[in-house]
């Protein structure tokens, strides 16, 4: 029998505690771990990006940068990745083309070898100067499309997305499941079609949350793919991704045989299930599978933010009209994925629309924005007619949204002055002026042992003790 082994990434560090636990997993309960993680094999380990960057900062009161150089320091052997959303960086909105340069060199620079960079609406100019900078820097770009399901979406959009990215300079190429709704036939055409048409590596990111994830995985090994995301089984399932033990023994004896040692990931995932128990207050996986994503075909976290929203305004009872208005929305934005920021937008407009009693009376700053272009293209055709109601006659923007952004990074310096001790401090700044400034002040405070007042004017910042 020939072995084509199937290469493991593991999420635990990264996709699965903010999965499971509100991003909220220290540092410190990160390290002692390190060592028999290096050791297993794995194709890679993620462990920087998505919400982590802005939580470490927001609640957990530490240096995103000094987490990432900590973990470099102890993961010896196996490759560093991160997830980075293209132009919004490991933000919510499009940042000029400066900070995602920045942001890019300094995270190579501290450790990460892999980018796997994707876009909210898969529109490949949001994706262009992060892949550029990544190239240059020598870093490997992981180019990614976010799964969906809709018109727009068949084998051959994936397909034509998938050789973009290829001529763009990706090295590999992901399918990123983000809502767990990849049944495993599609997951084996996509591959399949990848594998015959693309000349780089396919990988294969899915979320458990339906109860499918690990049925797609077989079929995707069946098509052909070099590498699958899990998580340690202590910290997988529900709404992350499937557990790592579980697919090694499968695929045992298998033409996809992992090689890796299940002895060796037991002994991780006891220590990953005392660690659990400290997050408790946070863990948000109270069951199994989530089969409203089946029904709806909306993620688990859309669906607490409906039920939140509508309870504040007690009007809970409207779930079910809000859940049948969220695919008319969708369709009228042409079809985005439901995926950071493109779920809050349209969700938020689905509840607006069914508590005002009006499609598009009322609209957000973000709905704006999204029909003006600043989100960048979507997959489909946007309702004209919604369109107009939302933005007048105004003309959507062309371009690519972020040709029409001033560098950021000269204010952002500014601010950062009076207390910035290394480059990667601008970074946080231009990202999250509200939350890393604060972070910083008590950083000098603590460090220097005299408390400082932040004091903001006409956009300056300046210290005086308290």
């Amino acid at each position: 029998m020939e072995t084509r082994r199937v290469k493991i990434t593991d999420t635990t560090l990264r996709d699965a505690h903010q999965s499971l636990l509100a991003t909220r997993m220290r540092t410190e309960d990160m390290l002692p771990i390190a060592e028999k993680m290096d050791a297993v094999g794995f194709h890679s380990l993620e462990v920087w990006g998505g919400a982590t960057f802005d939580s470490c900062l927001r609640f957990l009161k530490e240096d995103p940068w000094e987490r990432l150089r900590e973990l470099r320091k102890r993961f010896k052997r196996t490759k560093l990745q991160m997830l980075l959303r293209g132009q919004n960086v490991v933000g919510y909105r499009n940042y000029a083309d400066d900070v995602v340069e920045a942001f890019v060199e300094k995270a190579i620079e501290n450790g990460i070898d892999i980018m796997r960079i994707f876009d909210a609406l898969n529109d490949v100019r949001n994706m262009q100067k992060a892949i550029e900078v990544t190239k240059r820097c020598g870093g490997h770009v992981q180019a990614t499309v976010c799964y969906s399901i809709g018109p727009v979406y068949d084998v051959e959009y994936y397909v034509r997305i998938g050789k973009i990215l290829e001529d763009m300079g990706a090295d590999s190429i992901c399918l990123k499941d983000m809502a767990g709704m990849l049944a495993p036939e599609p997951a084996y055409q996509i591959v399949r079609r990848w594998k015959q048409e693309l000349r780089i590596p396919v990988q294969l990111h899915c979320h458990y949350t339906s109860g499918m994830a690990a049925m797609a995985y077989w079929r995707a090994a069946e098509a052909g793919v070099d590498v699958l995301d899990c998580a340690i089984s202590t910290m997988a399932l529900q709404t992350s991704q499937p557990a790592v033990e579980p697919i090694v023994a499968a695929f045992q004896g298998t033409p996809y045989d992992t090689g890796l040692d299940l002895g060796l990931l037991s002994e991780i995932a006891e220590y990953w299930r005392e660690v659990r128990k400290k997050y408790r207050e946070f863990d948000l996986a109270s069951v199994a599978v989530d089969t409203n994503v089946l029904r709806y075909q909306i993620p688990g976290g859309m669906m607490s933010n409906f039920i939140s929203q509508l309870r504040e305004q007690n009007a809970l009872h409207r779930l079910p009209e809000v859940l049948e208005e969220l695919p008319r929305v969708r369709a009228d934005f042409g079809y985005p994925p439901l995926v950071t920021p493109s779920s809050q937008i349209v969700g938020t407009q689905a509840v607006i629309n069914v508590l005002v009693g009006e499609r598009y009376k009322m609209a957000t700053k973000e709905s704006k924005d999204y029909m003006r272009g600043f989100y960048g293209q979507p997959p489909g055709p946007i309702n004209e007619e919604a369109r107009r109601k939302i933005i007048g006659d105004e003309q959507p923007i062309t371009c690519r949204p972020a040709d029409l952004l001033e560098p950021e990074l000269p204010a952002a310096r500014k601010q950062a002055a009076p207390y910035m001790e290394k480059e990667e401090d601008v970074i946080s700044v231009a990202l999250f002026p509200h939350v890393a400034l604060p972070f910083l002040q008590e950083r000098m405070s603590r460090r220097s042992g005299v408390d400082f007042n932040l004091v903001g004017q006409d956009g300056e910042v300046a210290f005086y003790p308290a």
